[in-house]
């Protein structure tokens, strides 16, 4: 598709590289800010224990079998899989995961997120961009370049 000012042409195709690899570390380091807390025990923000609370929520409003697996297995999805998309090490097998737990924390907590107030626009955007990560893979500056393979 030809650009308003074509001009632009070669310095956004030189760009695009460089601007994936930020959204990828990007997205992994804030996946980390929400893991690394709930796997050492250390407050989050408002919450003083985020494994706690994560684990009550999967129990006691999303009525789930398992809740204390469940919770151990999104903590180190966000700590370690966090880390792992940052680094782009093995992105393929990662960011899907995060696309679901993005899509079920969309789907299953929609009704007590205000779309202003509390941030359904959050998960929701993080769906998309776990699926453009899961569809690009690694990329450029990624552990999975470097070792020269991907999934």
């Amino acid at each position: 598709m030809p650009l308003i000012f074509p001009r632009l042409r070669g310095f956004c195709d030189r760009l695009e590289p460089l601007g994936y690899l930020l959204l990828r570390i990007a997205f992994g380091l804030m996946l980390m800010t929400h893991g690394v807390p709930k796997l050492l025990g250390r407050s989050h923000g408002s919450m003083a224990d985020p494994m706690a609370g994560s684990v009550n929520l999967i129990a006691n409003v999303l009525h789930l079998p398992a809740a204390p697996l469940i919770g151990w297995f999104i903590a180190l999805l966000e700590g370690v899989g966090g880390l792992m998309l940052a680094v782009g090490f093995l992105t393929r097998l990662v960011a899907p995961m995060v696309t679901v737990q993005m899509l079920v924390i969309s789907w299953l907590l929609a009704p007590t997120f205000p779309w202003i107030d509390r941030g359904f626009e959050y998960p929701l955007m993080l769906v998309f961009v776990a699926l453009f990560i899961t569809a690009r893979g690694s990329g450029r500056g990624s552990v999975d370049a470097w070792r020269g393979r991907e999934l």
